[in-house]
């Protein structure tokens, strides 16, 4: 009942305001000013009669001034005439005021009950925190105003921190991750999502902070696929190809073969595999973006927040330009679509997303790689791309 009472004020709140204008026109309407004119004038009229018949004036300068006072007469009635016929009859106007206030809430009325849901109960923020479906922002919501209360939940933390992964807030999982660790203590998925969490951080470097909690995590479970995957990254990105490749053979042997990841390492086998010629020009490979040397993996790690978001720009930028030469490089479409989300450029991760479908369709195993990934930073898929070369 309270909504209809405040559905029917606001009607008339909004009726009052359209019929300001019409009112204010009636009172200016009503204004007495032409009709005194006219009245002064007539009054002037019967001076100028006493002033002649008084011998005040001569004759001829009575019917001068006679003359001007009836032009002056004559504009001011008719002034009176057009000001009264604007103003229509009250009649009109009251027509009018009952057409606004009938019509303006039968109209919004049936918009309302066309498009809205008048029997849907309302939900105050409470009860949709207790109740929050499939809706990302009020489960993150009501996660932190619990963890607010309750810093000390190492079960909350563990639960949010996957949570803001898949946001892109990498900066809050890896915060997450790490109360999670220091109140529940340290498993291999804990470990590993800390390291990914860094890893993302760094724009896809893996940082000797990140490689401490991989190996940590391979303690715990050497048969850690996630550990052992940014492990053989690492060593990649340092230039220990040989090792990288060794690490990325072994975890490729004992990968289950419908396993989501094992395209991608893949990639790096083939890519390792084939890197002989880059070997001979080891100054090259060190410059090549997206190989970043051990003393560029350091350096970030120890950069402050500024320097190193600089840092990875440049990275990005110049992964960017590789793969518009070259976009048969799949592993670097990945990474570069989750390094555009990790500074906060997620026009640039969706369009970067799209152009790498063209290259790795939707409908192959690398465009659903792809596909999952944007999935995972929350990213909307694009429509279906054609395949490069299709529709030529």
């Amino acid at each position: 009942m309270l909504f209809w009472i405040i559905v029917s004020a606001l009607t008339a709140a909004a009726a009052a305001l359209v019929m300001l204008p019409l009112l204010r026109a009636g009172k200016l309407s009503a204004s007495p000013a032409a009709g005194h004119d006219v009245s002064v004038y007539r009054d002037q009229l019967d001076e100028l009669e006493r002033d002649r018949a008084s011998g005040l004036i001569t004759s001829g300068e009575a019917e001068l001034a006679r003359a001007e006072i009836a032009r002056r007469l004559f504009a001011a009635t008719d002034a009176a005439n057009k000001a009264s016929a604007s103003a229509g009859s009250p009649l009109l106007r009251r027509l009018g005021f009952a057409l606004i206030f009938l019509c303006l809430p039968a109209v919004g009325l049936g918009f309302y009950l066309r498009t809205g849901s008048p029997e849907m109960p309302d939900q105050p923020l409470a009860a949709r925190l207790a109740n929050p479906g499939d809706d990302m922002n009020v489960l993150l919501a009501r996660a932190e105003n619990h963890l607010a209360t309750n810093p000390g939940d190492g079960a909350g933390w563990d639960l949010l921190a996957p949570i803001y992964m898949r946001a892109g807030r990498f900066d809050d999982a890896a915060n997450a991750y790490a109360r999670a660790l220091d109140i529940l203590g340290a498993t291999p998925d804990r470990l590993g999502g800390y390291a990914e969490a860094q890893v993302a951080l760094s724009g896809g470097l893996v940082t000797t902070e990140a490689q401490e909690a991989l190996q940590k995590a391979l303690v715990l479970d050497p048969k850690d696929a996630r550990a052992q995957f940014y492990l053989a990254l690492g060593l990649e990105q340092e230039g220990k190809r040989e090792a990288a490749l060794t690490a990325f053979e072994q975890l490729a042997a004992e990968a289950p073969k419908d396993a989501p990841w094992l395209g991608a390492v893949n990639d790096h086998v083939t890519s390792l595999r084939s890197g002989t010629a880059q070997a001979a020009a080891p100054e090259e490979t060190a410059k090549a973006p997206g190989n970043p040397t051990a003393d560029d993996v350091a350096a970030a790690s120890g950069m402050e927040a500024g320097d190193r978001q600089q840092m990875i720009r440049g990275m990005v930028d110049s992964l960017a330009a590789r793969l518009k030469d070259d976009p048969k490089n799949f592993e670097g479409w990945a990474r570069l679509i989750r390094s555009y989300v990790v500074l906060d450029q997620r026009d640039k991760a969706a369009e970067a997303l799209g152009t790498g479908l063209k290259t790795f369709p939707a409908d192959g195993a690398e465009g659903q790689q792809l596909l999952a990934l944007a999935q995972e930073l929350g990213l909307s898929a694009p429509q279906a791309a054609p395949a490069e070369g299709e529709g030529k």
